[in-house]
C-alpha cells in the first residue's frame, strides 16, 4: 500500500446498530463526527505507541474510506467516483482520557493512533455494505460484525461530510466500530480484518512520553 497524505481523518462515532445496543445508547439521528490529525496515520506492521499519559488504551476495528478527488456537496448517487477505495483502520483510543476530557480530541489524536492498511481496494471490487469486520487481540477474536449493521452507509457518510467540509485527495473517513472494543497493552498484537480487503496487523509498544 502506498503511503497516503491525508489533510484530515474524519471519524464517525456510534455507527453500528449492534454497538449502540451494546452501549445501551439510542440510534443517532445524524452521523456523530470527530477528527484525528494526519500525524496519527501508520501502516501495516508499524507499531502503535502506548503513551504514558494513558492507562487504558483500546482498539476499535473500522472500515476506512480513502478519497480520490476533491469532493464538495456530492450527491449520494455520485459518491463512488470520488472514492479511491476502502481499507482497514484501527481507531486507537485512550479511553480514560476520553472520559476525563468529556470530548474526544486528546484521546484519539496521539501519534500512531490511526493504523490503516494493508491495501486500498477499489469500490468496484467490494460490496461495501455487506462485509464481515473483525478484530483480533493476540489471535483471540474480540470483535465480529458486518458492515450491514452500519446505521449510516459509506455513500451517505461521504455525501453528508462533503456538505460540511471539502474532502481532498487522500483524506480518510473511518466509519465507526462494532461491539467488542476493549483494552490492549504493550507487547500485544492487534489485527483488524475486513472481508475482501485483508488483515491490518500492528504491535503495541511502550511510549517514551
Amino acid at each position: 500500500m502506498r503511503k497516503i497524505k491525508p489533510s484530515k481523518i474524519i471519524c464517525v462515532g456510534l455507527n453500528y446498530k449492534d454497538h449502540a445496543a451494546e452501549m445501551k445508547m439510542p440510534i443517532p439521528a445524524e452521523p456523530v463526527l470527530f477528527m484525528k490529525p494526519p500525524t496519527t496515520v501508520i501502516y501495516n506492521n508499524d507499531n502503535i505507541v502506548y503513551p504514558k499519559m494513558t492507562g487504558n488504551l483500546h482498539y476499535e476495528a473500522e472500515l476506512a474510506i480513502v478519497i480520490k478527488g476533491k469532493a464538495k456537496n456530492v450527491a449520494e448517487e455520485d459518491v463512488e467516483k470520488y472514492i479511491l477505495g476502502y481499507t482497514c483502520a484501527n481507531d486507537v483510543t485512550a479511553r480514560d482520557l476520553q472520559s476525563k476530557d468529556g470530548q474526544w480530541t486528546r484521546a484519539k489524536s496521539f501519534d500512531t493512533f490511526c493504523p490503516i492498511g494493508p491495501e486500498i481496494i477499489s469500490p468496484k471490487d467490494l460490496d461495501v455494505n455487506n462485509l464481515s469486520i473483525k478484530a483480533f487481540l493476540n489471535d483471540e477474536l474480540k470483535q465480529s460484525s458486518n458492515t450491514s449493521q452500519m446505521i449510516f452507509k459509506p455513500s451517505y457518510l461521504v455525501s453528508f461530510i462533503s456538505r460540511i467540509m471539502t474532502l481532498l485527495p487522500d483524506d480518510v473517513i473511518i466509519t465507526g466500530t462494532p461491539p467488542g472494543i476493549g483494552p490492549m497493552r504493550a507487547g500485544d498484537k492487534v489485527e483488524i480484518e475486513i472481508e475482501g480487503i485483508g488483515k491490518l496487523t500492528n504491535k503495541v509498544v511502550s511510549g517514551e512520553y
